[in-house]
């Protein structure tokens, strides 16, 4: 995935969660690790996982095909 990519998803993200400025992330190579601060976990997965499993279809589109969007919960 591209830098403009994870950029955008990462906008995304900060719109969704209360504390935008917790949220960091790790790239590898098959997808994208999500940090969020603990309060914005229930957040960004929605009911039933329906936000999440919304950013993984916007991510997989940005990718143009297979992609890992993992979001964790930042305990630091």
């Amino acid at each position: 995935m591209t830098g403009t990519a994870i950029e955008a998803l990462v906008h995304l993200i900060r719109g969704i969660v209360l504390n935008p400025d917790d949220v960091r992330v790790e790239a590898f190579e098959d997808g994208v690790r999500v940090f969020v601060h603990p309060s914005d976990c229930g957040r960004v997965i929605g009911r039933q996982g329906n936000t999440v499993k919304a950013l993984r279809t916007v991510a997989r589109a940005l990718n143009r095909g297979p992609f890992m969007l993992e979001i964790v919960s930042d305990e630091e």
